[in-house]
């Protein structure tokens, strides 16, 4: 069965985990909103999940955010993702406050996840228990984001580099602006000639200018 987006996915998942956490008696939110993306400390930041207190979203919803450069091996994808997004699941259901603690630990472990708490992975069991939950959400309509190589951020502008120019004889130079900021303008090397002129500070060109 082919999902429309992920999102779609996710929550179907989230859906097919809700028995498994009432069991626990750790009942999922109504309101909880799923979506692959980066989480707030970006794509160089080392957080793989992310639940967002429902105190935080404007229609009272927990947001769950999975980063989208997980796994290179595609068959091993979709148990990574939803062993991430149990482990948020479990935030939602004993609430941001509870942290990692000892509430926290109960519903994780009995959902068969293992290891530290802060940074729990998919144990025998869970894998045993979401094993059909995958396969009645279908495929995961979702590649690898590979992030090491281009963006479609634009290149910054090298530092412009700002003309002097001596009124008396026309001799030319350039400098950086922090340059004439903190020193003044350079001196002709004519003698009695002094300081050259420039371009304006706050030339709109310039990287540094305010938007």
């Amino acid at each position: 069965m082919e999902q429309d987006n992920r999102e779609s996915w996710l929550n179907r998942v989230a859906v097919g985990m809700g028995p498994l956490f009432e069991t626990l008696d750790a009942p999922l939110p109504q309101r909880v909103r799923v979506a692959i993306g980066f989480t707030s400390t970006g794509r160089k930041g080392k957080a793989i999940g992310e639940c967002w207190d429902n105190r935080r979203s404007a229609d009272g919803h927990f947001e769950i955010f999975i980063r989208p450069d997980l796994a290179h091996d595609p068959d091993a994808m979709p148990a990574q993702i939803a062993a991430i997004l149990a482990h948020e699941l479990v935030h939602a259901a004993v609430g941001i406050p509870a942290g990692h603690g000892k509430a926290f630990k109960r519903v994780a472990i009995g959902l068969g996840l293992v290891g530290p708490m802060r940074a729990t992975t998919p144990g025998p069991e869970f894998l045993t228990a979401i094993a059909p939950i995958l396969a009645q959400a279908g495929p995961l309509p979702h590649a690898r984001l590979d992030t090491g190589g281009e963006t479609t951020a634009p290149k910054k502008q090298a530092a412009r580099m700002l003309k002097c120019e001596c009124e008396a004889c026309g001799y030319t130079v350039r400098t950086a602006r922090k340059w004439l900021e903190s020193a003044g303008a350079p001196l002709c090397p004519i003698e009695g000639h002094g300081p050259m002129s420039h371009d304006p500070l706050d030339n709109p060109d310039d990287e540094d200018a305010a938007g």
